[in-house]
């Protein structure tokens, strides 16, 4: 296992130097890359010799281009589009929506000149369309498990031709269970032999290294170790309000915080909602992204957010892990998280790539718990600040919009549900209320024999 510590973003290794075709260094210099962070310099080398890879770093340092790069090098060297045909020659497996759309942003860049052709499996947008895109044909497959596992299933493509496997935050596979998915995925590549696997990760755990030990070619184990857990140009402070001090709290900080983009976390949909209800009402411009966001909506504020037409967004930890929006000035955890891990994503959001940044949270009535678990991650305490009560503002804290009534389902669910119109959706819907009246009756007829 190699190692390197570094405060440096960049390292003295330039990208002219590691032998990549002419392509793509068009790219590279399209994203006005020249030299590798460290990462990149760490495990570019032996990755583009074609040996497996474990790659760890904190968030923000370039883990994505580093495995892309590869990915480009390794099809153009050994072309298989004719042997192929439509199926994919390299896949990429994250763990959210948010992270899959940002490698595929990031590959649009560097792969322009090269004509390899990209696509996205994921949940949440037109499923048709996606699909034929995908029965096209493409060399490189962006998306997350799920949607991945169900375009296969259909045949919409195969896994046979698969050159280079990669796993981007293999930690957070795990964190929201998929890794049987996953491995349902990496059986039906060729095997680890015949192919090479990039795995990528803020952490290497005992688990995501067992996850590689099976899957991938004897892999070589390289991290990049900063000082501390958090980067060094996050400034942090801490603050302790009453639970009804929090909302005046934030929108004094966020008026002091100047024009920078802010992301503020909360743990809970109902509390980003409140939020961001509350800070437009008092001037400060926000939107709100949570897992009841529509998919579609949630890329349009996303993106308003990344081009600065929105200062402040909102967000549960949908957004905590790799999302790269530059110039996030300040992450504010309105409510501390209950895992520790992910105070350190959520204040990577900031400060990325060497830049500077503010990461300001609540120790509040409910959350404050957490902070001792937070401190003991991050292996120091957090400078505590504090604010009087008499210099928070007035605010206005508009109450909940009623609920929209349920659409109406039709009445009594017994008498048909539509049935004489004949479609088969229909008749479904009629058929499901039956099934369920007789699993009822069942327990009830049992209850009475039971009595007799």
């Amino acid at each position: 296992m190699s190692q390197t510590k570094t405060k440096n973003p960049l390292s003295d290794v330039a990208f002219a130097d590691l032998g990549l075709d002419a392509a793509i260094m068009e790219g590279i210099n399209a994203a006005g890359f020249t030299h590798c962070t460290p990462i990149q310099a760490l495990t570019l080398p032996p990755a583009l010799e074609g040996k497996d890879v474990a790659g760890q770093a904190q968030t923000g340092t370039g883990k994505t281009a580093a495995f892309l790069l590869v990915i480009l090098q390794r099809l153009l060297q050994q072309d298989t589009r004719a042997e192929r045909g439509h199926h994919p020659g390299a896949v990429v497996i994250a763990p959210t929506r948010e992270l899959a759309l940002q490698i595929h942003k990031d590959a649009e860049t560097l792969c322009q000149a090269t004509g390899l052709t990209l696509g996205l499996a994921y949940g949440g947008i037109d499923y048709d369309k996606q699909r034929q895109h995908l029965e096209a044909g493409v060399d490189i497959l962006i998306g997350t498990p799920g949607r991945m596992i169900d375009y296969f299933k259909q045949r919409v493509f195969d896994l046979r031709h698969i050159q280079v496997a990669v796993l981007d935050e293999a930690d957070r596979m795990f964190d929201l269970g998929f890794i049987k998915d996953i491995r349902y995925l990496l059986r039906r590549m060729p095997n680890v032999t015949e192919r090479q696997t990039l795995m990528f990760s803020a952490t290497l755990s005992h688990r995501v290294m067992e996850l590689a030990y099976e899957h991938m070619n004897e892999p070589e184990t390289l991290k990049v170790e900063a000082e501390k857990v958090t980067a060094d140009n996050v400034l942090q402070r801490i603050f302790y309000p009453a639970n009804d001090e929090k909302l005046p709290m934030l929108v004094k900080l966020l008026r002091a915080a100047g024009e920078g983009r802010v992301i503020v976390f909360t743990n809970t949909r109902e509390g980003a909602d409140r939020i961001g209800r509350t800070l437009n009402a008092n001037g400060l411009e926000s939107a709100v992204i949570s897992g009841r966001v529509h998919q579609k909506k949630r890329q349009s504020l996303l993106r308003r957010f990344h081009d600065g037409e929105i200062r402040v967004l909102v967000a549960t930890d949908v957004a905590a892990r790799g999302l790269h929006i530059p110039d996030v000035t300040h992450v504010m955890n309105f409510d501390l998280p209950q895992d520790a891990a992910d105070y350190v994503h959520r204040i990577g959001r900031t400060a990325r790539l060497g830049a500077r940044g503010e990461a300001i949270s609540f120790a509040c009535e409910d959350y404050a718990f957490s902070l001792p678990d937070i401190e003991e991650y991050i292996g120091y305490a957090i400078p505590l600040e504090n604010i009087e009560p008499a210099e928070l503002p007035d605010i206005v804290i508009p109450p909940r919009p009623p609920r929209r009534p349920r659409p109406d389902r039709g009445g009594h669910r017994g008498r048909g549900h539509g049935r004489g119109r004949g479609g088969q959706g229909a008749r479904a819907d009629g058929d499901a209320p039956r099934k369920r009246r007789r699993r009822r009756r069942k327990p009830k007829s049992a209850d009475k024999a039971g009595e007799s």
